[in-house]
């Protein structure tokens, strides 16, 4: 608690002492978007052999970058642990926080931030090796567990513990990558992030069937990007961007259809979302083709999902509340009108 108090003055100072108003105009004279990302988690944000960055979370960026640029590739990418991300966006280090961030009161009003929306509905979960034969989470008493600081983990796990009357060991850890070599090398009993985070963890596990996640969720982690609070204008254009992905799946625009639709769809809706009327774009001070630059960089929501995270990748996720609201799930965009 002593951590989040510290952490809560110093990001509030530096968005007291700083106007960011102009984010935009900022990133449009160094000529691209900061984004801040993950350390390194397979399927949300690593790197390849060559360093570049690819992963569910990285396509928010170069969607973002693509919307005001024309051009997906005007990114460059910050990796920030747990601690470092909020100082490094309340700062202006980084223009957007693309990090499976949960979305929560305090670092809404708190910290000064603002969500643009929801990119992926998480939970809590526990990972375990198969060896200890644990079938609940209500059996983990006594046991260690390796624990992010500085997240919304890190409270949740001892909310838990303690509702259940159970003991247990905290093993600090930084990184995700930290966090998997002290795993394996059993410093802990068991890793505990978002579902989401043990799945994509396990899948990067030589042996990933030696490893059993516990079927509890303890907790609601709306993951999404976030801007600093005092700039609306740049809250905007993340948050349309978004939209926009989202909208394309519910309208059937795809990156490879999506010229041929902005061309020749009568949709109204479709029309307005990629730019053919309706100037929207102007709307954000970027060009009223933004969603459409978008959408062609990775596809809409579902083929960015499909080929980062999803059920034929080696993280092997369900869409599931992620699904579209008429599909079953609860993502759902405003109207581009």
């Amino acid at each position: 608690m002593m951590f989040r108090s510290i952490l809560g003055a110093a990001v509030a100072s530096f968005v007291a002492s700083t106007a960011f108003a102009g984010t935009l105009d900022d990133v449009k004279a160094k000529g691209y978007v900061d984004c801040g990302i993950n350390t390194g988690l397979v399927g949300f944000a690593a790197p390849d052999a060559d360093g570049e960055w690819s992963g569910f979370d990285v396509a928010i960026c170069q969607a973002v970058a693509a919307a005001v640029f024309g051009d997906a590739t005007k990114v460059k990418y910050k990796s920030l642990t747990g601690k470092t991300r909020f100082t490094a966006l309340a700062s202006g280090e980084v223009d957007l926080l693309s990090r499976n961030t949960t979305w929560t009161f305090s670092r809404d009003v708190d910290l000064g931030f603002e969500f643009v929306g929801v990119n992926y509905y998480d939970g809590q979960g526990f990972m375990v090796p198969k060896e200890l034969e644990v079938g609940s989470a209500k059996d983990l008493g006594g046991a260690t567990v390796c624990i992010q600081t500085g997240t919304t983990t890190e409270l949740n796990l001892a909310d838990y513990f303690r509702a259940n009357g159970m003991e247990y060991e905290p093993v600090p850890i930084e990184t995700n990558t930290e966090a998997q070599q002290k795993y394996l090398s059993g410093a802990c009993d068991v890793y505990t992030t978002d579902a989401s985070g043990l799945a994509a963890t396990r899948a990067s596990f030589e042996s990933p069937g030696d490893h059993v996640v516990l079927p509890e969720i303890i907790s609601k982690e709306p993951l999404g990007p976030l801007v600093r609070h005092g700039d609306n204008q740049w809250g905007d254009i993340a948050r349309w961007t978004l939209n926009a992905l989202v909208t394309a799946e519910e309208l059937g625009v795809t990156a490879a259809n999506a010229d041929e639709m902005a061309a020749n769809s009568t949709n109204p809706e479709i029309r307005r979302l990629l730019g053919a009327e309706g100037g929207l774009g102007a709307m954000l001070g970027v060009s009223d083709d933004f969603a459409l630059n978008a959408i062609k960089v990775n596809g809409n929501y579902a083929e960015i999902f499909d080929a980062n995270i999803g059920p034929e990748t080696a993280i092997g996720l369900q869409r599931g509340l992620n699904a579209l609201y008429k599909d079953g799930g609860i993502l759902y965009s405003p109207p581009f009108r």
